[in-house]
């Protein structure tokens, strides 16, 4: 009896020691200022941006990972600066998220703010770099741009075409002359179908060309103009012949005029009316 309680004291006692030795430790774990940082936890987020440059307008996000007394929404300004606590002016304009990054790094480090500071940039508007899209898409309007976008993807970011069947094309690059491109080409061809799309650049989607056809079809209206439009696919386009219909009543009506000859192979052209008359019996 007696060594067990002794060896019960034993146990209680180190127990005990062990118990208050939690908080001297968590005490002595909190380092004075300053302090370097803990790893980036966002290192994802920000390298989504490490190649782009800051522009004037852009709203950034500055922070010192492991510091929350450190963070900052700023905008870049008109003189492309941006005003941060403790260092006061940063220049940011034409900067890449890295440089810029490291500039204030090295700011807070040289003032003796902290020591080693892990620097977050993240930028949350980009105002500065943006290309026009105008024309035949869902949301036409100022695209911002975070990269290197191709013609297709930038098509998509407006919203995609808001009309079947528009295919044509203007690009004009900031600066240049315009360049006449094909939204099929460029979904379907190699990249120098599907060009990368600068910042300051110009988009235009021209509406489909279109032709008219009525009288003795199925279906008649108004239909896009697909590659290798012809009479005979325009007719079908038109959901074929009624019981009345005659194939070799169809005239073909451009610019206001019959054509009063036509090859049915050819090509049919923007505004083209082709009419189906009655067969005779």
């Amino acid at each position: 009896m007696t060594f067990l309680r002794a060896f019960f004291r034993t146990m209680v006692a180190v127990v005990a020691a062990t118990i208050m030795a939690v908080p001297a430790q968590a005490q002595t774990s909190i380092s004075p200022q300053p302090v370097a940082a803990a790893a980036d936890p966002r290192a994802a987020a920000v390298s989504l941006n490490n190649g782009y440059k800051v522009g004037i307008g852009d709203v950034l996000e500055v922070s010192v990972l492991g510091r929350d007394e450190y963070r900052a929404r700023v905008q870049v300004q008109s003189d492309g600066t941006i005003l941060l606590p403790y260092i006061n002016s940063v220049q940011a304009s034409n900067k890449t998220i890295l440089e810029l990054r490291d500039a204030v790094q090295k700011a807070l480090e040289s003032g003796g703010f902290y020591t080693k500071p892990a620097v977050s940039v993240v930028v949350t508007t980009f105002a500065s770099r943006y290309v026009v899209v105008l024309g035949e898409v869902a949301t036409p309007g100022i695209v911002p741009i975070d990269r290197a976008y191709r013609l297709s993807e930038i098509i998509a970011r407006a919203g995609g075409l808001r009309t079947a069947g528009a295919d044509a094309i203007t690009l004009t690059p900031e600066g240049g002359a315009p360049v006449q491109l094909s939204l099929r080409d460029a979904a379907t061809g190699g990249a120098d179908k599907d060009p990368i799309v600068n910042p300051g650049d110009k988009v235009f989607v021209a509406p489909p060309k279109t032709f008219y056809i009525y009288g003795q079809v199925n279906a008649p209206g108004t239909y896009p103009i697909d590659r290798g439009m012809n009479v005979p696919k325009a007719l079908a386009r038109g959901g074929g012949l009624t019981a009345l219909g005659s194939e070799g009543r169809v005239k073909v009506i451009r610019d206001g005029k019959e054509l009063k000859k036509f090859d049915p192979n050819a090509p049919i052209q923007d505004g083209d009316v082709i009419v189906v008359g009655e067969r005779f019996f």
